[in-house]
Parts: C-alpha cells; sequence; structure tokens
C-alpha cells in the first residue's frame, strides 16, 4: 500500500472537471486508489463519491493506492494532483 498527502490549491476545489478527469486516470490502474479528507473518503473511481466529499482549496487528501501497479498509481495521482488541483 502506497499513501501520499496533498493540500488542494485549486480555488475551487475539488469541482466536476477535474473530478471527472481523475476519475478517468484512476480507472487506467488495477490498484484500488482512495481519497481520505474533510472527515470522509471515496474511490477515486466514483465521481458521485468524490464530488460528495465536499473537498475545497486549503484542505489536505490523503490518497492511497493499494494493488499489483500501485506504484505507477500513485505516482500518477500524485501528477495528475499536482498538475490540475
Amino acid at each position: 500500500m502506497k499513501t501520499f498527502n496533498y493540500t488542494i490549491k485549486d480555488e475551487l476545489g475539488i469541482h466536476a472537471r477535474p473530478a471527472g478527469l481523475l476519475v478517468k486516470e484512476a480507472k487506467k490502474f488495477q490498484s484500488k486508489i482512495t481519497l481520505e479528507g474533510n472527515g470522509k473518503s471515496a474511490e477515486a473511481t466514483k465521481l458521485m463519491a468524490m464530488m460528495s466529499m465536499g473537498i475545497k482549496q486549503g484542505h489536505e487528501l490523503t490518497v492511497t493506492a493499494e494493488g499489483p501497479d500501485e506504484d505507477a498509481a500513485i505516482a500518477a495521482m500524485e501528477e495528475f494532483l499536482n498538475n490540475n488541483l
């Protein structure tokens, strides 16, 4: 299992456009990718669950990947968040 923390920099937080792109990116991997923040958690492949977390600018997000390609998955998630949120 691989984990990293990320603080949301986007002034709108996790909103529809980047959340949709995040789901698309997460679906490329076999590993289960989970986001935790604001007292809630959701699988990165579940758009509505992620949107309902209410993650805003300044919130810390913990991203966890567990599975056969967890190293690649966690690296891709970290790159995605740095570039988009």
